[in-house]
């Protein structure tokens, strides 16, 4: 019920007013100019919802130059034009149909928790994401085709780093099941690309799909 909604916690409120007399103060006309004509950005980054990856900052983009979308793992989940409701679907479709991007990046990281659980789950060692009832579970279900292409016999540590990867791809997979995605790409309007960041070190690297495998960038 919206009465049971709390005021904003008051380190947030002097947050805001900083960033108001600060930066907002110092480029009011960018601000202005995105209110009235609106938004162009080139990209749309889907990215995971881990408070550690700042995607704007990591690329140095201001307001109004990337489109982000966030979620648990930074999944993509097949095209499903079912009636239901599609978070992820729904901001793929307006980023490529009305914002016309140039290029969806799809982003993972490292020591990310829903691929974890995931591995976890896959494993046999969450039995708690296996209930229908979970969230979580049902929403990383997404990976099991990531999961089942993991190498057996290396260590859980390689296994998961490397399925943290897997999840890139598998979304890169399922953004290739939109039409109109499709047409995009191949009218060579909007490129797709895959990123893993580390996050304690920083490095960053891209799959390169003439060698199938991620390269340092």
């Amino acid at each position: 019920m919206v009465h049971r909604a709390q005021i904003l916690p008051k380190r947030l409120q002097v947050r805001y007013r900083i960033w108001l007399e600060t930066i907002h103060a110092a480029q009011k006309i960018q601000f202005r100019a995105l209110a009235d004509l609106g938004q162009d950005p080139l990209e749309m980054v889907i990215a995971c919802c881990d408070s550690r990856v700042h995607v704007t900052s990591i690329f140095g983009a201001a307001s109004g130059e990337m489109f982000v979308h966030r979620n648990v793992a930074a999944l993509v989940p097949p095209y499903e034009p079912d009636g239901a409701h599609h978070g992820t679907s729904a901001a793929i479709e307006y980023a490529v149909q009305v914002l016309k991007v140039r290029h969806i990046i799809v982003m993972g990281h490292s020591q990310c928790g829903g691929v974890e659980g995931c591995y976890q789950m896959c494993s046999g060692h969450a039995p708690d994401l296996l209930e229908q009832a979970s969230f979580v579970g049902r929403w990383m279900d997404l990976l099991r085709p990531g999961y089942e292409r993991l190498p057996e016999d290396a260590p859980e540590e390689d296994r998961i780093r490397r399925l943290e990867k897997e999840a890139v791809l598998v979304s890169i997979e399922n953004l290739l099941t939109y039409p109109f995605v499709v047409e995009a790409v191949e009218s060579g309007r909007t490129g797709v690309h895959g990123l893993w960041i580390d996050i304690g070190d920083g490095r960053m690297e891209a799959y390169d799909p003439a060698s199938r495998s991620f390269v340092s960038i």
